[in-house]
């Protein structure tokens, strides 16, 4: 299943919760980022394939109307540089391409790229000839292959190399370097698993619960961590939602902790202590919301 629009799917329920002028004011923040170039802007203020995709399915959570005819130029143009992608641009012009009105007949390019981020254990890495995978990387690399309706490459390599950064208690690493376990790499670990039709290990629901911090509201990235964070709450949820695993006992505190991070610009910061707004995280806090809303 296209990870994208599984996403989507819960995403687009968040203005349910957000009210109409909410709506507006994230519509309106999102296309102030749109750069003149036709991508969206990062936190630098440069166009960024990574922040574009956030608005692009930013938008389309609002059901509004996506600026493709700048976009798409500026889609095209990142052929021209195709091989200086690094593995994350890649998966993420896979999934802008993916997003785009009509099949595109060059996504075999982009997805050719990923196989020089093949580790040695069959899993995928950010950078390329690694001995060993991470959780996000296969989590990426799922996605932009089934964003596209194909088939993993290789989904018994992938097995092993998540396999290989399970922890004990039913969590996930993302990587060897810093084996610790987190939120991110176990929900990311969770949505690739489930959707290879592979088993989860029964401790992994209460880890997840475990991780929620009853005092903030939030979920924090992993033990010990001093403060949660939007994407770490938006992801656990995602991941306890394909599990089945019911959260409305802590609905209401979740609720009030994303309601800290909003601001009347229209966007959502990451943490308490993050100043500044940017796309990514506002497009977490409508899967957070989404979540909510059901």
């Amino acid at each position: 299943m296209s990870l994208r629009l599984e996403m989507l799917q819960v995403a687009r329920l968040a203005p349910a919760v957000l009210g109409a002028e909410a709506s507006g004011l994230i519509e309106h923040f999102i296309r102030s980022q749109h750069h003149a170039d036709g991508g969206f802007s990062d936190r630098a203020g440069q166009s960024d394939l990574y922040y574009t995709s956030f608005a692009v399915d930013t938008l389309t959570a609002l059901q509004v109307e996506v600026p493709w005819e700048g976009l798409s130029p500026y889609l095209d143009r990142q052929f021209d540089a195709l091989d200086d992608l690094d593995f994350v641009h890649l998966c993420c012009l896979a999934r802008l391409l993916s997003a785009r009105p009509g099949r595109s007949d060059r996504v075999g390019e982009v997805l050719s790229q990923l196989h020089r981020y093949r580790s040695a254990d069959g899993g995928y890495n950010q950078i390329d000839d690694a001995p060993t995978g991470s959780a996000y990387a296969c989590f990426l690399a799922y996605g932009a292959h089934a964003d596209h309706g194909l088939p993993l490459p290789d989904p018994d390599g992938v097995a092993r190399c998540l396999d290989g950064l399970a922890t004990p208690d039913g969590a996930w690493a993302n990587d060897t370097v810093f084996p610790i376990p987190n939120v991110p790499a176990t929900a990311a670990a969770i949505t690739v698993r489930r959707n290879l039709r592979l088993p989860v290990p029964p401790a992994t629901t209460d880890w997840l619960l475990g991780a929620f911090h009853l005092e903030s509201g939030g979920f924090l990235p992993f033990p010990e961590a001093p403060m949660p964070d939007l994407l770490s709450t938006a992801v656990a949820l995602h991941a306890l939602d394909g599990l089945q695993v019911p959260f409305g006992k802590i609905k209401e505190p979740l609720l009030d902790y994303i309601d800290t991070l909003w601001t009347a610009e229209g966007g959502f910061h990451g943490t308490w202590d993050d100043d500044d707004l940017d796309i990514e995280y506002t497009y977490y806090g409508l899967l957070a919301l989404g979540h909510l809303a059901l």
